[in-house]
């Protein structure tokens, strides 16, 4: 169970895949027609897609997994799962599997869900259609790149406590990752009702935790295997959607991303905040959906 909501903002049935271990994890799936993958990340949920979902939903198969911990499913302790990049990984692989799809997917990633769904994609190439692309990660820091101070903080004694005591996380990051538009009050409450306990807040902690900064760091080794294949997936259509005042994912990332993917479509927003799918969705919202279309 979660916080309360308005559940007229996810309008959505809800569905379940079990990894086996009896840990649960939640998904939207919606609509029929070419699949598309929406991979989130921290501290959001499958909430972050819905107007993608509602978007897309008419002609295409659209799906949003809830990462354990994270969302609407299975929120164990330590003892029954472990919060590391490879257990993502695990999970969306299995996940995918389960869905049992009979075309190439399109994927459509943001935060850690870049670095999950490219680690999943680089060994996967010939299940991707195309590729969406929303401030995020599928390699090390870069080199211009500070570790953003917040950050570092959360991965300290004191961090850690108001992350689990206070929900400090989730909460700060509904004001702070939008800095053009400011987010409705109901909005504010969908994104932070899973994380209503200490117990339900573990995962916005371990994700955190499990960055891995520099060699030999758990995780580190997925992160450079990732990028040293992300050639792979060069051929393929991507639209990168940008948000260019996102302290964490900044244009430092997306240098790197241009380095990779040089024909990638770019929608640069100066304004707009981390949630750029919140922030810009006015415009990136149909252009997303024109692109996935678009044969």
């Amino acid at each position: 169970m979660v916080a309360q909501f308005d559940q007229r903002l996810f309008p959505f049935e809800r569905h379940y895949f079990d990894r086996g271990d009896g840990v649960r994890m939640h998904y939207v799936d919606e609509g029929q027609g070419p699949p598309v993958v929406c991979v989130h990340g921290n501290p959001t949920w499958s909430f972050y897609y819905r107007n993608v979902i509602l978007a897309l939903q008419d002609d295409h198969r659209v799906i949003a997994p809830d990462h354990v911990g994270m969302g609407l499913s299975d929120k164990p302790d330590d003892a029954h799962y472990a919060y590391t990049l490879q257990a993502r990984v695990d999970d969306l692989t299995r996940f995918i599997e389960s869905l049992r799809l009979t075309e190439p997917l399109t994927l459509v990633v943001h935060d850690w869900g870049g670095m999950i769904g490219f680690a999943w994609a680089v060994q996967h190439p010939e299940q991707v259609a195309k590729l969406v692309v929303l401030n995020t990660g599928a390699f090390p820091l870069p080199k211009d790149k500070k570790f953003p101070w917040p950050l570092a903080l959360t991965r300290t004694p004191l961090g850690a406590l108001l992350v689990r005591g206070g929900n400090a996380f989730s909460w700060a990051a509904t004001r702070m990752a939008m800095t053009h538009n400011q987010m409705p009050a109901d909005v504010r409450r969908a994104y932070t009702a899973p994380y209503d306990t200490w117990a339900n807040r573990i995962a916005t902690l371990r994700f955190v935790q499990d960055i891995p900064l520099q060699p030999g760091a758990p995780g580190y080794d997925i992160v450079t295997a990732t990028e040293a294949q992300l050639h792979k997936l060069a051929h393929l259509p991507m639209l990168i959607g940008w948000a260019g005042r996102d302290f964490v994912f900044d244009d430092a990332f997306l240098r790197v991303w241009q380095k990779h993917f040089p024909q990638a479509e770019v929608l640069y927003f100066q304004d707009a905040g981390h949630y750029v799918l919140e922030d810009a969705a006015a415009e990136l919202v149909p252009r997303i959906a024109a692109f996935i279309r678009d044969v």
